[in-house]
């Protein structure tokens, strides 16, 4: 029997292409979800939806948004019906007290993993937005007040990357992975196992200058703090995906489970 309470999933998205790819992320994401308890929904934080305050949107029907351009019209013909979570929505908006939107949908964040991991879009989605006036501790902070969720059956999951400079994208087949990326996604990655928030929340003026490298946006790293903040601190770390795409694109998923 498995436990009743629902991990939290940071995954990372990458190129929206990947929602057409057949590659190792793909058959990860195809076989993660016989892993989870099925959820009753999921509430989506993802790196593509930006607002001034904080907005939990709420739609019975969302559209797929194609937050992009310059993409191949295969993509943009993707479809991913998956029916909003309506009464969720007005849930999370208590939990964390914050504002309803019905002026946004499923971006590419979202639907580009979820077209792999509930390829039937048999499972309710709903998103919650990224506050462009909170710091990386307020997110933190705020994600605390989703765990009650998590015991509702909704899986929290955030889609973003841990490294994202798209400057530094390297489109041949099969780059090397750059030194500065490894590096960044080994300080996170051990951040969390060590629950260092000084590092996790970029306080540590030793690495300012590699952050600035990894991410010279935050919006892309946000989505982690989600997944880590609705957790305890007992909880299982574990790392269920790890690659490096395009040379700098840290793929890394983290999954925090009791």
């Amino acid at each position: 029997m498995k436990n009743s309470k629902m991990p939290t999933l940071f995954l990372g998205h990458g190129s929206p292409m990947n929602a057409l790819a057949t590659n190792a992320f793909s058959h990860f994401l195809n076989k993660k979800s016989e892993t989870l308890q099925t959820p009753a929904a999921i509430l989506s934080v993802s790196a593509h939806w930006e607002t001034r305050g904080t907005q939990v949107h709420k739609s019975s029907n969302p559209s797929t948004l194609y937050d992009f351009g310059g993409f191949p019209q295969e993509l943009f013909d993707v479809k991913y019906p998956a029916h909003g979570a309506p009464e969720v929505s007005d849930r999370v908006a208590r939990l964390i007290n914050s504002d309803l939107s019905s002026d946004w949908g499923l971006d590419h964040g979202t639907w580009s993993v979820l077209v792999h991991l509930y390829p039937k879009a048999n499972i309710p989605v709903l998103q919650l937005s990224l506050n462009k006036n909170l710091k990386l501790k307020d997110h933190y902070e705020l994600a605390k007040s989703l765990k009650p969720l998590r015991e509702e059956s909704v899986l929290i999951m955030g889609s973003g990357n841990i490294t994202h400079n798209l400057r530094a994208l390297d489109w041949n087949p099969n780059p090397a992975p750059l030194d500065w990326a490894i590096e960044f996604d080994e300080l996170i990655k051990t951040a969390i196992l060590n629950r260092d928030k000084t590092r996790l929340f970029n306080e540590d003026p030793k690495y300012h200058s590699l952050w600035k490298q990894a991410l010279p946006t935050l919006e892309h790293y946000l989505p982690l703090l989600y997944v880590l903040g609705a957790s305890d601190e007992n909880e299982k770390i574990s790392f269920p995906y790890e690659e490096m795409q395009m040379g700098s694109l840290s793929m890394r998923a983290v999954e925090m489970s009791v």
